[in-house]
């Protein structure tokens, strides 16, 4: 059989939290339909209450598997927003290669427009053995991961991630708001409102925000 990963990532340009992504493992062949839940959208065009209906629809499907890396504050201010996301699309990615087992001739990998997907040992690991002394699996014939732009628009693959991404960061924002509550970020999920910017002028930054960014 063969699968297609669409990997995405949420919270790119937040003043707080981490950025998470999600890299989701579909069949080809198959067709994410749901009368009750209408089209399948990118996830910045689904409603909240849609969003979380659909993540309950795709954790549950039996031939879609997933996984999900997140890189926090201090790691992003390290190595700066890029290369976080990046590492957490490298992330999620191995993670969900160990979860299933997957081989590059039947595999297509997809990213969202702004991911890239560095060289991986998965992937030298997975390519054919009698070929040990050729060029690399990802410079011989195709591509095995293309990052497309406006992919999470184009590609049900990516479109799944961008779900799975988006309300496993909310939920996490929502919980990170009990130990914060002082800022709301359940509320904007730690994006720059006019009501965050007012709490970070009056109680100061706090351990989960991106100094770099303020």
């Amino acid at each position: 059989m063969r699968y297609l990963v669409g990997i995405d990532e949420v919270g790119r340009g937040s003043l707080a939290g981490p950025v998470v992504v999600a890299a989701a493992l579909v069949p080809r062949e198959l067709k994410i339909t749901n009368r009750e839940l209408g089209i399948l959208k990118d996830s910045k065009k689904l409603t909240a209450r849609q969003r979380e209906k659909w993540f309950c629809y795709i954790t549950a499907h039996p031939h879609i598997n997933y996984a999900v890396a997140r890189v926090y504050p201090r790691g992003i201010e390290r190595m700066n927003i890029t290369k976080a996301a990046n590492l957490a699309a490298f992330r999620a990615f191995t993670r969900l290669s160990k979860s299933c087992v997957l081989s590059p001739k039947s595999l297509r990998i997809y990213l969202d427009g702004g991911l890239y997907l560095k060289s991986s040992g998965w992937q030298r690991a997975n390519s054919n053995p009698d070929v040990k002394s050729g060029p690399r699996p990802e410079r011989r014939g195709r591509q095995i991961a293309k990052t497309v732009v406006r992919g999470d628009e184009k590609i049900s693959a990516i479109k799944i991630a961008s779900i799975l991404a988006k309300v496993s960061r909310d939920r996490f924002m929502t919980r990170l708001a009990k130990r914060h509550p002082r800022y709301g970020f359940e509320i904007h999920k730690g994006y720059g409102t006019r009501a965050h910017f007012k709490a970070i002028k009056k109680y100061g930054p706090s351990e989960a925000h991106r100094l770099t960014f303020l």
